[in-house]
């Protein structure tokens, strides 16, 4: 009996052993550099970010994907960690769909609230991740699951930036370079740690949550007189082209976000562009040609 339960302890701790490496979903932040046999550097990340992607329970799809797109990319600038955001799971069946997700990936954040779009979801995004979050972030970033981020560039452009009061992304109305009149787009806008902390504490942000959320967290800031640290950073970030108008341009080779991708097709233009499939290593198990 004992050698039983001996055997069972070690299965047991054997399967956590092999479910460890792939219960956390983030992008690798630490690299060596080796200068002789005996001698290596290892680059620590300057910040840490936090992208919360806006999403819906029912859209397993896209997220799976998501996580290819974000899990082949990385930076020695920055620790960044990538999560799906939603409210409250209403449907049974998605639910245990969820929890398995979950359950392999933990990189989904469930608030506290019914799934809306303009009623008070990116109020209450921003003001639980510091109640809920085991580490402190420098910076925060709300996006679209219809947007591709380039993490490497997007890392080094916030490399010299400041790290509190800042407020940073694509200025509306798209022919605006001026982050200091009306807001950020929600294709991606990220905000500072402490300005996270203090919506979460000000009765400014709670007493107006309802109407278009990325122009209210403008007006919040404003209201509040926040953000002097304000940053757009266009021509880097825009719309898929032929998609918005003067929103909208070429793909470019150094772009941070490419937003309106609605069309599989619109994402293997981008991915292509970009050619994210060149360290494809060769091997005898597939054959696979992109001519």
């Amino acid at each position: 009996m004992l050698r039983r339960k001996l055997l069972l302890a070690s299965l047991s701790s054997f399967v956590i052993l092999l479910f460890i490496p792939f219960i956390s979903f983030n992008i690798r932040s630490n690299f060596s550099l080796t200068t002789s046999l005996n001698n290596t550097i290892l680059l620590q990340p300057q910040f840490a970010l936090v992208i919360g992607i806006f999403t819906r329970p029912g859209n397993f799809d896209r997220r799976h994907f998501l996580r290819l797109v974000y899990g082949i990319q990385s930076t020695f600038i920055a620790r960044i960690d990538v999560k799906f955001i939603f409210c409250n799971i209403t449907d049974s069946e998605q639910r245990t769909f969820i929890a398995l997700e979950i359950m392999r990936f933990n990189d989904i954040i469930v608030l506290n609230c019914s799934e809306n779009m303009n009623s008070g979801k990116t109020y209450t995004y921003f003001s639980t991740l510091p109640q809920i979050l085991p580490t402190r972030y420098d910076y925060v970033m709300k996006a679209d699951d219809d947007v591709y981020l380039r993490l490497a560039p997007l890392a080094s452009s916030l490399q010299p930036l400041p790290r509190v009061d800042l407020y940073y992304g694509f200025v509306i109305p798209c022919p605006s370079m001026n982050p200091f009149v009306h807001y950020m787009s929600g294709m991606g806008f990220i905000l500072s740690w402490d300005l996270v902390e203090w919506i979460g504490r000000s009765n400014i942000p709670v007493n107006n949550t309802y109407g278009p959320e990325d122009k209210l967290v403008g007006q919040w800031l404003n209201m509040g007189n926040k953000a002097k640290n304000r940053f757009t950073n266009k021509p880097r970030m825009y719309d898929y082209p032929g998609t918005n108008g003067r929103c909208s341009h070429e793909l470019i080779p150094d772009t941070i976000a490419v937003h309106r991708l609605k069309k599989w097709e619109q994402w293997i233009d981008v991915l292509r562009f970009f050619n994210v499939t060149k360290h494809l290593q060769p091997s005898t198990l597939y054959s696979i040609s992109f001519d």
